[in-house]
């Protein structure tokens, strides 16, 4: 069987995987994102370490490849992240040092392309030729397979969807340093603002809840408080926006959400989305991922596996 290190860098956390050519993952592990020091480097030397302890353990000796998941931009040329509104430095160099220090292939993927790759190889999009990823973390991303084909655009970002415009309205600011897109709204980092302005708006009372954190609006809403329920409407028809552009722009069959907001508290915002949706083309079904969070990384092992070729 063929052995692959498998890396997904996110905004948060940075997670690494030996993973089999039948999906398995055989080693795991997860430190957080580097976020100080001089530049880049201390991120490419985090991932360097991750790399270095798969490859000594028990299994990884036989490693043949790596596959590099992270947020974007990328600049797949330069083998870069570059201007990554979630991470804290404007660039990070990921694939010639790692290929310069372990000797081996590296590849580079948005981490969102690398979860749709996974969701299709071994979760609910199995099988299926026409399936777009969405993943609600830290910011917001996606990618999308359409005819069989992994969509990757002129410089592989195609797909950056959590930077579709879906309000003006509040005109919220986002990380990208433009307004009114959907991941200012309805990523994690940016729930809390997106309540603040919602509240003073609507001239609603604060509730009974932390409303600077998006575990306790969530929660709150969970437990039925009114405040954070009617929060949940307006972001429902923000999220709705979000998804109706994804429906019409690649006609899925499948959409399948993942990240942490999309993991535990799926259920609440599929139930005050749906209604806002639009119909104008066929719903695709709707499913969380039940992946745990690694479709990202068996997706950098699948691109891997499929540049290989």
């Amino acid at each position: 069987m063929t052995t692959m290190i498998a890396v997904d860098l996110g905004g948060t956390n940075l997670r690494a995987a030996l993973v089999g050519s039948d999906a398995t993952i055989l080693a795991y592990g997860v430190v957080p994102t580097p976020t100080t020091g001089p530049s880049g480097e201390v991120i490419t030397a985090a991932i360097a370490a991750r790399v270095e302890a798969l490859l000594a353990s028990p299994e990884g000796s036989e490693a043949t490849a790596i596959g590099v998941a992270s947020a974007g931009p990328i600049d797949p040329a330069r083998g870069w992240v570059v201007g990554s509104p979630n991470m804290a430095f404007p660039a990070v160099e990921i694939v010639e040092p790692l290929r310069e220090r372990f000797g081996l292939a590296v590849s580079l993927i948005n981490d969102a392309r690398a979860g749709v790759l996974g969701e299709r190889w071994a979760g609910a999009a199995r099988g299926s030729d026409n399936v777009v990823y969405i993943t609600l973390s830290t910011g917001i991303g996606g990618g999308a397979v359409v005819n069989g084909r992994l969509l990757l655009g002129m410089s592989g970002n195609a797909g950056e969807i959590g930077h579709i415009p879906v309000d003006t309205r509040y005109n919220l600011v986002c990380g990208c340093g433009f307004a009114g897109h959907w991941e200012a709204y309805a990523s994690a980092k940016n729930i809390p603002g997106f309540f603040a302005a919602w509240r003073e708006a609507a001239g609603v009372r604060d509730g009974a809840f932390d409303a600077s954190s998006t575990r306790a609006i969530f929660e709150a809403a969970r437990a039925e408080d009114p405040v954070a329920l009617a929060f949940m409407e307006a972001l429902g028809e923000v999220n709705a926006r979000g998804v109706s552009a994804v429906i019409v722009a690649y006609n899925p069959a499948v959409i399948v959400f993942d990240g942490p907001i999309a993991r535990y508290y799926g259920d609440i915002v599929l139930r005050y989305m749906d209604p806002f949706i639009d119909r104008y083309l066929a719903l695709p079904r709707l499913v969380v991922s039940a992946l745990g969070g690694q479709a990202p990384l068996l997706g950098a092992a699948a691109y891997v596996l499929e540049v290989g070729r």
